[in-house]
């Protein structure tokens, strides 16, 4: 897929030290190795690879949502590899397209996500990866990646053969207000 090796993807930062924990499995020294789950299997399930629809870099996008709100947390990458630690280890992780290394939400931060379910859509192009958020999803700080964006003001439209509303309420929803 053009993606380094997992164990040699990452270099060390000054005053760290990389160390592999079991076959083919990469640590971060900065996390304890209590926290970081089961090993996982060498490679993800040939089933599961087959399904997916990966982009030009071989990579799916990962939609992450909130598994008791549904508030849509934020969008990352991942190939292969980054998947198959997410379903093998109940952490996520992604492959980070700037740094071109793997990284584990929460890792350095603490605001882990805690895997609770992963599914494909049908077109194999898009993961939905349902978490329990410990603190901020997004790296600015604020709950989720979509806060710190910002809404753009976008026309809120009517449902056909809904009666016409002059909602100013973008969570609003037509259909649930006339049941």
């Amino acid at each position: 897929m053009g993606l380094p090796d997992p164990l040699t993807a990452r270099a060390a930062e000054p005053g760290e030290t990389a160390d592999l924990r079991g076959p083919g499995v990469w640590q971060d020294s900065r996390v304890p190795a209590s926290t970081t789950g089961p090993t996982p299997d060498p490679s993800l399930d040939p089933e599961i690879a087959a399904r997916l629809k990966r982009d030009d870099a071989g990579l799916v996008a990962a939609i992450v949502q909130q598994h008791d709100t549904g508030d849509v947390l934020m969008l990352g990458w991942m190939d292969d590899e980054a998947l198959h630690r997410t379903l093998t280890t109940g952490r996520v992780t992604f492959w980070s397209r700037s740094r071109q290394e793997y990284w584990r939400k929460g890792d350095t931060s603490g605001h882990v996500q805690v895997v609770r379910s992963v599914a494909l859509d049908c077109d194999g192009d898009a993961l939905l990866v349902r978490v329990h958020q410990v603190g901020a999803a997004c790296h600015t700080g604020t709950r989720t990646c979509f806060e710190a964006g910002g809404d753009l003001g976008a026309v809120v439209g009517d449902v056909p053969g809904a009666p016409a509303t002059t909602a100013t309420d973008p969570d609003s929803d037509p259909e649930e207000e006339n049941q």
